[in-house]
């Protein structure tokens, strides 16, 4: 028998297909906007010189750990509270997510000491021309030590997606990028009398921006009245809790820092051939977020769909909201592949109008999309993971697809057709990655058949 959690939730009473939309378009939006804002912030460094577009480039894994780990435990919060309002648990939601903001204060002063440790030895790691290390360690510097306003932000953000307030989040994630973008060139350019701080300038709106959003969520959480409640006679320690925080959220933020982990380890191979196989790596990475971001806002808008119908036990609803978001994500990587085999000049261009920049980007752009739609399954399926609270099994699957096939293959490929071989590395790591997402999901379809009968 399912149990109908609380009266009136949306995430239970509401059509699916209408729900998967009102949850997920507003996500997408917002993804959208950030990876246009991760577009203009490239556009405007990249005018510094190619030397600074490959500083920044270099930075990206390191920096993108901060959000994985962020994001990562975002998902144990808003998995936890999901699945207890599910259950009609409000107590347990509530202490969800006190608890969940207070530990992320602690991880965000590790990161101000985790930036000033690792910054220099990271990047020393990848080139040895100073002036790319200079401007590296201080972008790096800055986004590390100003981190706690975008941790905070992105638990606020959790704890609003959790009870289904995708508007107020896709509205103040836009207006943290549109911040950041008006930032960009006044800092880094020297606008309106401030002083040119180039690199440095990008990191400084970078990180205004992620703690204005923070402050929009204070307001937002003031005038509206949530589900779920932040109040400090909740905190209280709760070890299975916070085990279960953790147990959800740590393969989650490993997952997100793969992207990361991969960059560097495909940036250490490339840089043999040169620091403009890097950089086109860089604005690789930075392209493929107007796919990946906008799928991520489709897993934001499905996880707690997912999770409460789960904690309901209302499958068939589960189970829909798999199938449409499945499609809807296929979709998406179909036309980035169409885009980057009929305008990959154009699209490199965006950036650079260096003529060898250029050429090899519009050269390794068709190789590499050859996986884009191979990816939509397993894309989906790790955050009906997640959702579900089988962080492992998610990781399991992210490790395949951007890890332990992709950085092999790049190498034992690139001895033959060397940068060819690493651009192939990443379809390749798409392809075999596939099966093991079939073979998961009807494994998941199996175990449901059980539990019915």
């Amino acid at each position: 028998m399912s149990n109908q959690g609380i009266t009136g939730n949306k995430l239970l009473d509401q059509p699916v297909s209408s729900l998967l939309w009102t949850m997920s378009v507003p996500m997408m939006l917002s993804m959208i906007v950030q990876s246009l804002y991760n577009i203009v912030d490239s556009m405007f460094v990249a005018r510094l010189g190619v030397e600074a577009l490959t500083a920044v480039s270099y930075v990206f894994p390191l920096q993108n750990i901060v959000l994985s780990l962020a994001v990562g435990f975002g998902v144990g919060i808003n998995a936890v509270i999901a699945m207890n309002l599910g259950m009609g648990n409000q107590e347990k939601a509530n202490q969800t997510a006190t608890l969940g903001m207070a530990l992320t204060v602690l991880h965000g002063l590790l990161f101000i000491v985790l930036g000033f440790l690792v910054a220099r030895p990271f990047l020393e790691l990848f080139t040895a021309d100073e002036q790319i290390i200079q401007w590296g360690v201080q972008y790096a510097v800055i986004v590390f030590t100003f981190s706690m306003g975008y941790l905070l932000q992105i638990s606020m953000e959790k704890i609003f997606q959790s009870v289904g307030e995708m508007m107020i989040t896709m509205v103040i994630l836009a207006s943290g990028s549109i911040i950041n973008i008006i930032l960009d060139p006044i800092f880094i350019f020297g606008w309106f009398g401030f002083p040119a701080l180039g690199v440095a300038g990008a990191a400084i709106a970078t990180v205004i921006g992620q703690t204005a959003a923070f402050f929009f969520y204070l307001i937002a959480y003031k005038k509206k009245k949530l589900p779920v409640e932040i109040h400090p006679r909740y905190l209280q320690w709760n070890g299975k809790l916070v085990w279960k925080l953790y147990y959800i959220g740590i393969p989650a933020a490993i997952t997100m820092a793969l992207p990361s982990i991969l960059a560097g380890a495909l940036n250490k191979l490339l840089s043999a051939y040169g620091d403009v196989y890097v950089a086109v790596m860089g604005i690789y990475f930075k392209l493929q977020t107007f796919l990946y971001m906008p799928s991520n806002g489709i897993i934001q808008g499905i996880r707690p769909i997912i999770s409460c119908n789960y904690g309901a036990g209302r499958y068939d609803r589960m189970w829909e909201t798999i199938g449409r978001s499945v499609a809807a994500v296929a979709v998406i990587m179909l036309l980035g592949t169409v885009l980057c085999w009929l305008l990959p000049e154009q699209l490199m261009l965006l950036f650079d109008d260096d003529a060898a920049l250029v050429a090899l980007g519009a050269h390794a752009l068709p190789l590499i999309s050859l996986g884009f739609l191979l990816s939509a399954l397993g894309v989906i399926l790790s955050g009906v993971m997640e959702a579900l609270g089988r962080g492992l099994t998610s990781l399991v699957l992210s490790l395949l697809r951007q890890m332990v096939l992709t950085v092999p293959l790049a190498w034992l490929l690139s001895n033959w057709l060397e940068a060819d071989g690493i651009w192939l590395s990443l379809p390749l790591a798409e392809g075999l990655a596939f099966f093991f997402a079939v073979a998961l999901l009807l494994g998941l379809l199996r175990e449901q058949g059980k539990n019915e009968k």
